[in-house]
């Protein structure tokens, strides 16, 4: 199945995330705007039906993408955004 992530911000909150059909999220990377051009990642949570396919890594990739269309430094605080940062030296140019 093709999963297609979403992205929405309001305020100082945003998310990547893939929609559960009926409502709400099977998987969501959510962020907190520190200021204009820096975002800090703080939860990433993938439900288990989707464990193991790489959905965690889908939403990431979004992320930079969407970080360096807009000049948008990262921060992850979330141990698993870190984690993929530690592991991928290609995502890191748009680390603070």
């Amino acid at each position: 199945m093709t999963y297609t992530v979403q992205h929405r911000e309001a305020g100082s909150k945003g998310a990547f995330y893939i929609a559960r059909p009926g409502g709400g999220h099977l998987a969501e990377m959510t962020y907190s705007r520190a200021n204009p051009t820096l975002i800090i990642i703080d939860h990433t949570e993938v439900d288990p039906s989707l464990a193991g396919q790489g959905i965690g890594r889908k939403l990431l990739d979004a992320l930079v993408a969407w970080a360096r269309e807009t000049q948008t430094k990262v921060m992850p605080l979330c141990p698993f955004a870190k984690a993929q940062f530690g592991k991928d030296a290609s995502i890191r140019d748009v680390l603070m």
